[in-house]
């Protein structure tokens, strides 16, 4: 599952992101959700989202639904 929906992501959730600088080389981080930051309903290239890292970036991929 993409995250290009807010719907489908909450904080808890296992997601896959893309930083800033890693947009070039397309490398992916893994981690666990705390916040979400796109207000929106959507987003072409991914609703942004803080890691409980403190890393912040898009998600690419939702690994798991954190239920």
């Amino acid at each position: 599952m993409d995250g290009s929906r807010r719907n489908d992501i909450r904080p808890g959730q296992r997601v896959q992101i893309i930083l800033k600088q890693d947009q070039a080389s397309n490398k992916l981080t893994e981690g666990v959700v705390q916040d979400i930051l796109t207000n929106s309903a959507t987003h072409p290239h991914g609703i942004k989202v803080r890691l409980v890292s403190g890393q912040v970036g898009r998600v690419k991929h939702i690994i798991d639904t954190g239920a």
